[in-house]
């Protein structure tokens, strides 16, 4: 199949240090090359991959110093490459959300699109029904339950590869804190857990100019009892140290979580999970077996305290059954083949699920 995978350009597709979408991205397109597949990426030119890449931007948008910069430039010269060159696909794969929409109508049956974020926000739902002819995927099923009534091709739980992290049977009595610095993220509590049970808590985050006021005030004057130690922002060689150390990483989450990167990072070492309901927290978690759904910090407490009740080799065994790369592009090609060849209306309404799961 040839296909057509159109990533984001904030980050380089992997990023270099934090990234979600872009990281997915690398990995759906990697392994669908190692699967005989024609794969052209549209990325920024700092990208690592074995597709064929063309190159949309110098340089990821986030990382590149210059400060007169516009992302929607940027993406909206890319999408009109794309367009370009649409003929010479089977399917365009979309992870840039609606953005391609107007200039894509004409195809929209020959595209997916993935939506990444959260789809609760105010200006969604008329914005989809404008467009319905445009297939969707989601990312875990309670990602869509601000929309039921779009045109639902799957949803595809996220994979990372293989040998990306190492397995780590033992742990060294630390938790791990990775994501962002942001209210959502609740970083506050993760540090107030570990504080009540005199336990080290390596914290690696990434912070926006955005959540900068919100890190100096609320976050930064808690992290000055011994317990804590910020790592800053990481990439995946200092990850899979941080994850395979801990006992237990903890999520606790304050957000309808779409689906969550950084738990199948920690089952892919055997770390389990701590992790407050919500979300797509459910679908990957499976509570007293690869890790503990709380709602409170006292339950969180408690969790950690029967961690070592959880067997890390199962973690990892659960990681690799559900969340590989090789997983997540199966269940994308089923997708494809739904949408190239079983749905050609133009119906909007709920549509069967495709799971990796």
């Amino acid at each position: 199949m040839r296909i057509a995978q159109v990533a984001p350009l904030y980050e380089s597709t992997p990023p270099s240090l934090y990234g979600g979408t872009e990281r997915v991205v690398a990995y759906l397109t990697d392994a669908l090359v190692d699967m005989g597949h024609d794969v052209t990426l549209f990325a920024s030119a700092d990208s690592r991959t074995r597709a064929r890449l063309v190159e949309a931007r110098a340089r990821a948008i986030r990382l590149d110093p210059n400060p007169l910069k516009s992302d929607v430039a940027a993406h909206l010269s890319m999408l009109f490459d794309v367009r370009a060159r649409a003929g010479e696909f089977d399917i365009l794969h979309f992870h840039v959300d609606p953005l391609q929409f107007p200039l894509f109508e004409a195809h929209a049956r020959r595209t997916v699109t993935t939506l990444h974020g959260r789809l609760d926000l105010t200006d969604l739902a008329p914005m989809y029904r404008r467009w319905p002819r445009f297939p969707l995927v989601s990312i875990s099923r309670a990602q869509r339950a601000p929309l039921p009534l779009v045109k639902w091709a799957g949803t595809v739980h996220h994979g990372l590869p293989l040998d990306l992290f190492d397995f780590s049977p033992r742990h060294r009595g630390y938790l791990a804190f990775l994501g962002r610095m942001s209210p959502e993220k609740r970083p506050d509590r993760a540090i107030r857990v570990a504080r009540r049970m005199g336990v080290t808590l390596r914290m690696a985050a990434k912070i926006d100019a955005v959540d900068r006021a919100y890190f100096d005030e609320a976050i930064e004057p808690l992290m000055e009892a011994p317990e804590i130690e910020f790592l800053g922002e990481i990439g995946d060689r200092d990850k899979n140290a941080l994850l395979g150390g801990a006992a237990a990483l903890l999520f606790p989450i304050d957000w309808p979580e779409p689906f969550g990167l950084v738990m199948i990072e920690a089952m892919a070492c055997g770390t389990p999970v701590v992790a407050w309901a919500g979300g797509s927290v459910a679908e990957v978690i499976d509570h007293g077996r690869t890790g503990f759904i709380v709602r409170s910090e006292d339950e969180a407490v408690a969790a950690i305290e029967r961690i070592d009740t959880i067997d890390r080799a199962h973690v990892r065994q659960v990681f690799e059954r559900r969340f590989s790369a090789r997983a997540m592009a199966r269940g994308y090609l089923e997708v494809y083949a739904r949408v190239l060849g079983f749905d050609r209306g133009s119906r909007v309404g709920p549509e069967p699920e495709y799971e990796c799961a």
